[in-house]
């Protein structure tokens, strides 16, 4: 299915920027460059803009939402947008009781650790989130119009995320409430994974059809699981995900190829290829791998997103800029690399210094 003529790929604007080049697996004569994260708390005017503004609040409020994005663009010069929202959104969406708390995360006003919790909470049927989505929507075609050339992004947490996230009640070290419901009661958790897959895969699809570039979906959590746990119980809810955005195509010097797929975890240096393999055009890799040997475990096929360390932003510049060149350096053996953090920008993160990582990737 062809994207509106209207949207950012299918009239020309995005499709041959450097970053869509490179998720194409074309490497183009600039490395891009993002952040994930950017678009957040490393930002005096996002702290300013945010006060006296709950975090879902904000991420509901179009124009914010669309300002916010914004933001790192305008002072960084990055090559992408990454719409600014959080995994739990389609959560809220369908009436899940969940608040964000700072200093602490995401957290459900009740744990889903039964089958009966289970039974309960898919009775909320996912279609309904399609009449919700209006703040999204408005939000992602506000940005686009302001983008222009630079192509925006959009988001989504994977369903194991979402699924740790419901059944922990909050953020989690180990994730043991959902991988013991993953075995001792297969049935809920398939039930679950389904549930959340439907979620998040219309609310990535609404962002797309509204004017996003591309699509990325997190799956902050899978490095707690083994390849074998991963596959069997995780990897086709994610392969669901993806089927709500891999049916949409655009036109790029005459032929017609789809928006462009993006897999990111963290702590998955041993699933790669099966995160590749539910269906992603890129895969991220995250700090604990060395570039060159997550693209060796994928097979050098597929272009790669990474994988700076994020302490590293803290450093002193020679150590900093030794390090992104090694990372440039090593993304090399892949198709084609977009630099990128191995996880987000940490809060305290001074800007000047993304700015200044940005004009090194380029000039290199």
């Amino acid at each position: 299915m062809l994207v509106p003529t209207t949207h950012p790929l299918q009239a020309g604007l995005t499709a041959e920027s450097p970053l869509i080049s490179a998720y194409r697996g074309i490497r183009p004569a600039t490395t891009p460059v993002w952040f994930m994260r950017q678009a957040g708390r490393s930002l005096p005017e996002y702290r300013e803009l945010r006060v006296g503004t709950e975090m879902l609040q904000a991420c509901l409020t179009p124009e914010l939402a669309s300002e916010i994005t914004l933001q790192p663009v305008r002072r960084h010069a990055v090559d992408a947008g990454i719409f600014f929202s959080d995994i739990v959104v389609p959560l809220k969406l369908v009436g899940v009781d969940v608040s964000i708390v700072p200093g602490r995360g995401p957290v459900m006003g009740k744990a889903v650790r039964t089958a009966a919790d289970v039974a309960e909470l898919v009775q909320n049927d996912p279609a309904q989130l399609d009449s919700a989505l209006g703040p999204i929507i408005d939000a992602v075609a506000r940005t686009v119009a302001e983008l222009g050339t630079t192509p925006l992004i959009g988001f989504a947490g994977a369903p194991f995320t979402l699924a740790a996230y419901l059944v922990e009640g909050g953020p989690s070290k180990d994730h043991i409430r959902a991988r013991t419901m993953m075995h001792a009661d297969p049935e809920s958790w398939a039930a679950l994974m389904t549930w959340t897959a439907e979620i998040t895969g219309r609310f990535l699809r609404a962002q797309v059809l509204a004017g996003a570039s591309a699509a990325q979906l997190f799956d902050s959590w899978a490095g707690s699981l083994s390849p074998e746990d991963y596959v069997r119980h995780v990897a086709p809810a994610s392969a669901r995900v993806l089927d709500f955005v891999r049916d949409l195509t655009f036109e790029a010097s005459g032929t017609e190829t789809r928006v462009p797929i993006v897999h990111f975890g963290v702590g998955t240096g041993e699933i790669l290829p099966q995160m590749r393999d539910v269906g992603a055009d890129v895969v991220g890799i995250d700090y604990r791998t060395p570039l060159d040997e997550g693209i060796r475990r994928l097979g050098a096929s597929v272009p790669v997103q990474g994988n700076v360390d994020p302490a590293m932003l803290a450093a002193p510049w020679n150590i900093l800029e030794a390090h992104v060149r090694d990372v440039h350096r090593r993304g090399l053996d892949a198709p084609a690399h977009v630099m990128n953090l191995g996880h987000g920008v940490p809060p305290e993160t001074d800007p000047t210094v993304l700015t200044r990582v940005v004009e090194l990737v380029h000039s290199l």
